[in-house]
């Protein structure tokens, strides 16, 4: 729901906003919502679930991470660095399929 609030905002050229949602939400995923899921298995059963990251995964986290710190270093976004996202979301979301 948060992302199609920044779709929102990207469309009204409010790319400041737009950026900081998809970030945000993004970030609170990562380091909030996964740690708590994995605590919440060891109480409901009796296989908890294990936060391990294989080498596919890990890459694409790096990667991620990498590029979205090249778009919001300057402050500023630009057509490119939009086209930038959506090719490695696709080359990430392709390696993904092929592996």
């Amino acid at each position: 729901a948060e992302h199609w609030v920044a779709v929102l905002a990207a469309r009204k050229d409010q790319m400041n906003l737009a950026v900081n949602i998809s970030i945000g939400s993004s970030a609170q995923i990562a380091l909030f919502v996964a740690p708590v899921l994995i605590l919440a298995s060891h109480l409901m059963g009796p296989h908890p679930m294990a936060l391990v990251f294989n080498g596919y995964e890990l890459a694409a986290l790096i990667l991620s991470a990498l590029i979205a710190g090249q778009v919001t270093q300057d402050g500023r976004s630009t057509w490119f660095e939009g086209l930038q996202l959506l090719a490695v979301y696709v080359i990430i979301a392709f390696s993904f399929f092929i592996a």
